[in-house]
């Protein structure tokens, strides 16, 4: 993929005129599909069935492995993630306990063969996991996943600078993490005030340092734009500072939802210290036009990283994917989600474990699989998840390579789609041709818009509370 076919147009009232709710497509169908009709038994059977290996002879499909850590020692008022405040880390303890049941079934159902080549840890903290409980984890793991030992794995963890110091940065990387992502959000006195995450740009330099000192092989920095008391040259500094210091591998802009109806801790925000939206879409504008001009390329949404790390990498040669974590370089991977609320990811279904944590324990306690929804997905959900991640992953779609793969006339198939299509061409949005579709530089910030024509369950009116797009 050519530089240019990573450029950005910023057309605010094309913007304006497109900005609407939307799903993420961490997958398709979404999470507003998941269902309690389904249940341990399914997916149990559809993992099983994931072992079959993917052409005669051939090894069985790699895994990936994500584990939900939930607690946090203080809330930040803009998290929508499943976490649970507390300062007991013995909490933890009982935690990992039945992380460990849980895995001991989870490791029952795949090919013992089968190669864990990605692993998160996300939450919640991670970090909030003292160094022992952090070795008692991986060693969990260990004993029941076939890990990778020779650092070639995609092994990231996610940290809170604010807890931690080099040596727990050193003992992450001596359980064999290589990738970090650390939360910033922004460097602002008052905007951390507001949102009750005050950090020092000293503390997340010293992780960071730390990180590349001990052979880490990517660090990702997160950035909010939309929060309490941001303007354009506030977040100007942030990012000078991020960009002539921190210098991240990779870097995420994310918009912030302000959700207070859904999200308990947002409550504490206050609508009215919140950016106006023409200021946030400046903000935005600014950060597109600092990190363009810093060398960094767009992979996609608010995804942005140097054109020699691997994410960059994996889009140019066409192998990027999609999940439930956001971008990846491992599309091959069957993920198994470990942990409270943790979400799996096979072939042909979806799975959900219980969202509350006493939930979550009680199903262990009957040993059995804490899934409590999920879906699965027949040809039209596959079909269709294809073309959406091909638009959202590499913002192009070949149309003779998908009837070729799915046996089916392309225009005929997806008329409703491509009508909707076709209007976004003459906006600019994309080239639209017999070929195919691509994404044009004036789209890219409107990808989810593209996606979204696909989307059959959006099209039958059956839609939940999304972000917007932008």
């Amino acid at each position: 993929m050519s530089s240019e076919a990573h450029r950005i147009q910023f057309d605010e009232a094309l913007i304006r005129r497109y900005d609407q709710t939307g799903p993420r497509y961490t997958s398709y169908p979404t999470a507003v599909q998941f269902h309690a009709g389904f249940g341990p038994a399914d997916y149990a059977a559809h993992a099983r069935a994931s072992n079959a290996p993917p052409a005669p002879g051939a090894p069985p499909r790699p895994l990936s492995l994500y584990v939900h850590i939930p607690f946090c020692d203080t809330v930040c008022f803009y998290c929508a993630c499943n976490k649970i405040p507390t300062r007991d880390r013995a909490k933890a303890d009982t935690y990992l306990g039945y992380l460990a049941r849980e895995a001991d079934l989870q490791a029952g159902l795949y090919d013992p063969r089968r190669v864990v080549d990605q692993l998160h840890w996300g939450g919640g903290t991670p970090t909030f996991l003292t160094p022992a409980q952090m070795s008692r984890l991986m060693e969990i793991l260990r004993a029941r996943f076939r890990l990778r030992d020779d650092d070639r794995g995609e092994y990231s963890v996610e940290v809170d600078p604010r807890r931690i110091g080099p040596e727990v940065i050193e003992h992450l990387r001596a359980l064999g993490f290589n990738r970090l992502s650390v939360g910033v959000q922004d460097f602002d006195p008052r905007v951390q005030q507001a949102v009750n995450r005050i950090q020092s740009e000293a503390e997340t330099q010293a992780v960071i340092d730390a990180a590349r000192r001990v052979g880490f092989h990517s660090v990702s920095v997160d950035l909010i734009y939309g929060l309490p008391f941001q303007s354009v040259a506030s977040f100007a500094r942030t990012l000078d500072r991020v960009l002539t210091r921190l210098m991240p591998d990779r870097l995420s802009i994310f918009n912030y939802a302000h959700l207070p109806e859904r999200f308990r801790p947002q409550r504490r925000i206050r609508a009215e210290d919140l950016p106006a939206p023409a200021e946030k879409l400046r903000i935005l504008e600014l950060a597109i036009e600092r990190l363009t001009a810093a060398g960094y390329v767009h992979i996609g949404m608010d995804h942005f990283a140097r054109p020699d790390d691997t994410l960059a990498v994996a889009q140019r040669e066409g192998t990027l994917h999609r999940n439930f974590q956001g971008y990846s370089t491992h599309a091959g991977c069957d993920l198994v989600g470990l942990g409270v609320s943790a979400i799996s990811s096979l072939e042909r279904a979806y799975a959900q474990n219980a969202h509350a944590l006493e939930d979550y324990y009680a199903r262990l306690d009957r040993d059995e699989l804490p899934v409590a929804r999920g879906v699965v997905l027949d040809d039209d959900d596959v079909l269709r998840r294809h073309v959406i991640m091909e638009l959202i992953c590499h913002f192009r779609l070949d149309f003779a390579a998908v009837e070729a793969r799915y046996g089916i006339d392309f225009r005929a198939y997806f008329a409703d789609a491509l009508a909707q299509v076709e209007a976004m061409a003459a906006d600019g949005l994309l080239a639209l041709d017999r070929r195919g579709i691509r994404v044009l530089a004036r789209g890219r910030l409107l990808i989810r818009n593209v996606c979204m024509a696909f989307d059959r369950y959006l099209a039958e009116g059956r839609r939940g509370t999304f972000s917007k797009v932008i």
